[in-house]
């Protein structure tokens, strides 16, 4: 406890790490502000009745913190940057160019890749702030949507979302957290005393154990991120003895961790930004007559069934794990740089023989990561079905909880590595 109460006076105290916690504190009120701050020209009459009864666009409006439901000039949230990060990550595994730029150029490389990925928020914002209004114009929840409210709504709505993902960039910069993780942390977490106070309102003693279930399944939930996102696999590595004049370099013994999931809660964002789209599309094209619009409401219906959810959500958490642990951990990467140090793992050869140990080994690890990670994703679901509370209030408990922890511990990692590089000896 004493340890603990020595990093955060020294937080405090030091004047470096002070000024990056009170710009993020700060960014995140600035995100609270225009996430209240409504389009100009937009009625909020039947808005929040839709997100009550829509369990899509209501998931979605967690996300953003409410900013949906409040028509805000960021109720698109980091959805259109997220989604054109996907798409920049797939075209990695198609373009070999693409590819080199991210992996082999350094951080000249990666730095032109998020660029293209700004860029391509832009016509995304556009597209989804179009197929919004125009649903909503088609529900009947908007009217009055001339032309030019319309083209200002969406300049608006883009405007926003640049915004935001600026905002996010900054917090980055900090060096304490993933700037996106952590506005998706703050949307969730500006939410939960209007979603508790909800819960009190309509609260039916009828069904205590099923919220006595629900709870137990949250304490599994939590239990189980922390399992996850702390559990590593140490592999063994030597290094080699070197002479260098009167001196003697290396034979030391270390290990290098692999993370059971190294890809964080990332999967759980890349697989909820797929899995809203369809139900999104679907609604867009719902008030379409004919055989389109039939089409539409049938596959909205099939979206927004809780065991369809669950099962596809726990599919994609899945293979996002190991998209993205592919995209960001390079085996071959990891061998090349043992070999120039002069390490090796005991009993296999370097170079290529370390290069296929590790990706055998990798492999392993991840189906345990991406298994687990999808089971505490949709366990909520599972609670659901067998109590027979289904629908949004189980499945906004899971992908939160599930979220929360991952960020906190994350940025707990990050602070504590911060502390750690100033003052060493103390901690």
């Amino acid at each position: 406890m004493s340890v603990w109460y020595d990093k955060v006076t020294f937080l405090f105290k030091n004047k470096d790490l002070r000024k990056k916690f009170l710009v993020v504190l700060f960014l995140f009120v600035v995100f609270r502000i225009a996430a209240n701050v409504p389009i100009p020209g937009i009625g909020l009459e039947n808005l929040r009745k839709f997100f009550t009864q829509n369990q899509v666009f209501g998931l979605l409006n967690i996300f953003s913190g409410g900013a949906l439901s409040n028509f805000s000039i960021v109720l698109l949230g980091l959805g259109p940057y997220i989604t054109a990060t996907i798409i920049l990550q797939l075209l990695t595994m198609i373009f070999p160019a693409l590819e080199k730029m991210y992996k082999e150029e350094g951080e000249a490389g990666r730095q032109k890749f998020n660029q293209y990925g700004r860029l391509l928020t832009i016509p995304l914002a556009a597209f989804e702030g179009y197929g919004i209004l125009t649903l909503f114009v088609r529900q009947g929840i908007i009217t009055g949507l001339t032309p030019m409210i319309m083209a200002s709504s969406i300049i608006t709505i883009v405007a926003g979302s640049m915004f935001l993902m600026w905002i996010g960039e900054i917090i980055t910069e900090q060096g304490i957290g993933n700037g996106i993780s952590l506005l998706i942390f703050a949307g969730i977490i500006a939410r939960l005393p209007v979603n508790i106070f909800e819960t009190f309102i309509t609260f039916d003693t009828s069904k205590i154990p099923a919220y006595l279930l629900f709870f137990a399944s949250s304490l599994l939930i939590i239990a189980g991120v922390v399992l996850i996102t702390e559990a590593r696999r140490n592999i063994p590595v030597s290094y080699a003895k070197r002479v260098r004049g009167n001196k003697v370099y290396g034979g030391q013994s270390t290990y290098l961790p692999l993370n059971v999931n190294p890809a964080g809660v990332i999967p759980i964002i890349f697989a909820l930004s797929i899995l809203l789209f369809p139900g999104m599309v679907a609604g867009f094209l719902s008030g379409v007559p004919g055989f389109v619009g039939v089409w539409a409401g049938n596959v909205g219906a099939f979206f927004n069934n809780s065991w369809v959810h669950g099962v596809l959500y726990f599919i994609l958490v899945v293979i996002f794990t190991y998209f993205y642990t592919a995209v960001t951990f390079d085996p071959k990467t990891i061998a090349d740089n043992l070999q120039k140090m002069g390490g090796f793992i005991p009993g296999v050869r370097p170079g290529e023989s370390t290069t296929k140990f590790l990706k055998h080994i990798l492999n392993r690890v991840l189906f345990v990561g991406a298994i687990s990670l999808g089971f505490i994703a949709v366990l909520p679901n599972i609670v659901g079905g067998l109590t027979g509370i289904t629908g949004f209030a189980f499945l906004i408990g899971g992908t939160s909880l599930l979220i929360i922890v991952s960020v906190v511990l994350d940025t707990f990692r990050q602070i504590n590595a911060q502390l750690q590089m100033r003052e060493y000896d103390t901690f």
